[in-house]
């Protein structure tokens, strides 16, 4: 029987990977990738480290993509500007993201069904807002007298559903504006110009 070889030496798979991702692809789309994922406001450095690129190349990128919307600027600590991720830019991409998948009936339909919750939650509660319930305390009198412990997931259920009401909106006003655009709409304005 032969003995079998050793396998060769293990390299590190994040370098392996790491060098993969700079070998497919240009600097501007690894900084277009890094600040996609980036919430909190970072320097030029930051995003540079992490898109495997120098610090004037990440900035030259995080600019242009300041000057398109996807990245808003601030300045720093030390007045360097810092770079992250607009919240306008998120809420297009999702509101595309659910356009790709719902189409425009089950979208009203959701949105109702959101509205009707949101509407539960502050009867329930006799609160506007998840802030206002935080606010007064982890427990409460209900309206029937009856004391309940208000969790903390059931606030962040009820602002989750906001904010997926909010990006549900955005999207129904983009599919509104398309067929605007598209010229579902348009002979009427072609008629008011004759």
């Amino acid at each position: 029987m032969t003995e079998p070889t050793p396998p060769d030496d293990f390299e590190d798979i994040n370098e392996a990977v790491e060098a993969e991702w700079k070998a497919e692809t240009m600097p501007s789309e690894r900084v277009r990738a890094v600040i996609a994922h980036t919430y909190t406001h970072v320097t030029a450095e930051t995003v540079a480290d992490d898109a495997k690129t120098t610090p004037k190349t990440a900035r030259k990128h995080l600019n242009t993509l300041a000057d398109e919307g996807f990245v808003t600027t601030a300045t720093g600590e030390n007045g360097g500007t810092v770079y992250r991720r607009s919240a306008e830019s998120l809420v297009v991409e999702q509101a595309a993201d659910i356009l790709d998948h719902v189409s425009t009936d089950e979208l009203l339909t959701r949105i109702e069904e959101m509205r009707a919750q949101l509407r539960e939650y502050r009867s329930t509660y006799d609160v506007d807002s998840p802030e206002d319930l935080a606010v007064e305390g982890a427990n409460r009198t209900l309206s029937n007298d009856d004391e309940r412990e208000i969790d903390v997931g059931t606030l962040r259920e009820w602002q989750t559903l906001r904010r997926n009401l909010a990006f549900a909106n955005a999207a129904l006003s983009i599919a509104n504006a398309e067929r605007f655009v598209d010229g579902e709409d348009r002979r009427s304005d072609e008629t008011a110009l004759a």
